[in-house]
């Protein structure tokens, strides 16, 4: 049976992408083509699945571990190589825009969040990174707090336009008034 094919067979039947991958694995395939034929199966598009895999082949895939599917998998799932692309609208494509140059004025964001806000950013869950950054405050001698504050304010307004959530709405209360003491 073709990769692909056992790829979506198999998260058709609810199997995580993590799972998916070590199944394929353990049938004795190398990782990359288990790898890419996962992320076929998710219809990432083929640019993204060169750019992902290269940054990890070297690491995960090109001597792997016996009995290490699972394991590998799970790498690979955590490290978002396996993150379906969001289809983001005009809206969410400019909070992303404001999202990012509040990442840029923070000063010194620590790698492991800035990881989670890349995969929050391509899968579209804006909310999410939204919040997290309203709870991190920009580093005075590194950073821009102004121009931090006054971007989240910015970001939530458009959040706020189209997501009633109430903890959006606390947030760009708090992010106001950060703005207003720098």
């Amino acid at each position: 049976m073709h990769l692909v094919t056992l790829a979506r067979h198999t998260l058709s039947r609810g199997a995580t992408p993590a799972t998916t991958y070590a199944l394929l694995a353990r049938l004795g395939h190398r990782p990359l083509p288990c790898a890419q034929a996962v992320c076929v199966a998710l219809d990432i598009p083929p640019a993204e699945i060169t750019r992902r895999l290269a940054d990890c082949h070297d690491a995960l895939l090109a001597d792997p571990r016996p009995d290490s599917e699972a394991d590998t998998g799970e790498v690979l799932e955590a490290l978002g190589v396996f993150d379906v692309p969001a289809t983001l609208t005009p809206t969410q494509r400019t909070v992303v825009a404001l999202l990012t140059t509040a990442v840029d004025a923070h000063g010194s964001l620590r790698p492991g969040h800035h990881h989670g806000l890349q995969r929050w950013f391509t899968t579209g869950n804006l909310t999410t990174a939204y919040l997290s950054l309203t709870t991190t405050h920009p580093l005075p001698r590194t950073g821009n707090p102004t121009t931090y504050w006054t971007t989240l304010t910015t970001a939530g307004e458009l959040l706020t336009t189209t997501n009633p959530d109430p903890r959006l709405t606390y947030a760009l209360t708090h992010c106001r008034a950060q703005a207003t003491r720098t």
